[in-house]
């Protein structure tokens, strides 16, 4: 899927904040048990892996702005995690998100993608949200063009060519225009209260 964000502040802990769901899964926080079935993920995809992909250990141990365990609504079954951060500046944000080999293809990246942006954008504030994808990553381009991110340009990466990949595809979208997508959600209601109005400080919830 979409390689964690790789652009972190280790001064800062992660934020524990409410779940949050969508229509087939929620996000949550991530406990002891979610790490070893996140951990299993890891060895599970380890013989088929791609360049660049997902790894749940690494998001676990990366000082991200959000980790989140994806779980779904019917069962409470955990089937991934997302992690997020803020990029390079206070208004755009990145993440990184993987599903678990034997449960992919069943809409919970999508709606958890979704889920997300529904919570960075309308609680937290952000106005941007841009992700990395690995060229040749046909499902993870396909998904975020299907969710209406746009291509935004592509990266030469020479380490990365080393294995094949030849650039990473950027792909964004902004507040407005996953308000068109989502009419429901609102974005308009939001602005009135001010560009900033989420907490400063990194905004961190402790």
């Amino acid at each position: 899927m979409v390689p964690p964000p790789t652009r972190l502040d280790p001064a800062h802990g992660r934020a524990l904040v409410p779940a949050r769901a969508g229509r087939k899964v929620r996000l949550r926080e991530i406990g002891p048990a979610d790490r070893r079935t996140l951990a299993g993920f890891d060895r599970d995809s380890a013989d088929t892996r791609r360049v660049g992909e997902y790894r749940h250990w690494a998001a676990h141990r990366a000082e991200a702005d959000f980790h989140f365990g994806i779980e779904t609504l019917r069962g409470g079954l955990v089937v991934g995690s997302l992690s997020a951060t803020e990029a390079d500046s206070p208004d755009r944000f990145s993440y990184g998100i993987g599903i678990g080999p034997q449960h992919r293809r069943c809409g919970y990246a999508g709606d958890a993608v979704i889920t997300l942006l529904r919570f960075m954008f309308g609680e937290r504030g952000y106005s941007t949200c841009q992700v990395s994808i690995y060229g040749g990553n046909v499902a993870s381009l396909s998904l975020h063009a299907g969710l209406g991110f746009r291509e935004e340009g592509r990266v030469r990466d020479l380490e990365l060519s080393r294995d094949g990949v030849k650039y990473l595809v950027l792909m964004g979208i902004t507040d407005s225009e996953f308000a068109e997508i989502h009419p429901d959600f609102p974005v308009a209601r939001e602005r009135e209260r001010g560009r900033h109005h989420r907490p400063r400080g990194r905004h961190r919830d402790r």
